[in-house]
């Protein structure tokens, strides 16, 4: 018989897809523990946070800016 190939079943090219589908449900799994969904975010302290890192920034910036002014 000069073609090599298996008996019955689906053909390998079936076969591959089915191996495919496989590991990708496998992927797609979910890893480890499922965590639960993180705390509803306060937007206004948020914010007010924000703020006030932008404007100690700003004040660094400004002394640094001074002290190097002040070493010329």
């Amino acid at each position: 018989m000069a073609s090599r190939g298996r008996r019955g079943g689906a053909p390998a090219r079936e076969d591959e897809l089915r191996r495919e589908e496989q590991a990708e449900q496998q992927f797609l799994a979910p890893q480890g523990p499922v965590l639960p969904p993180p705390p509803p975010v306060d937007y206004g302290v948020f914010m007010q946070g924000l703020v006030q890192a932008m404007q100690t920034q700003a004040h660094t910036q400004a002394e640094l800016r001074a002290q190097l002014e002040a070493q010329s």
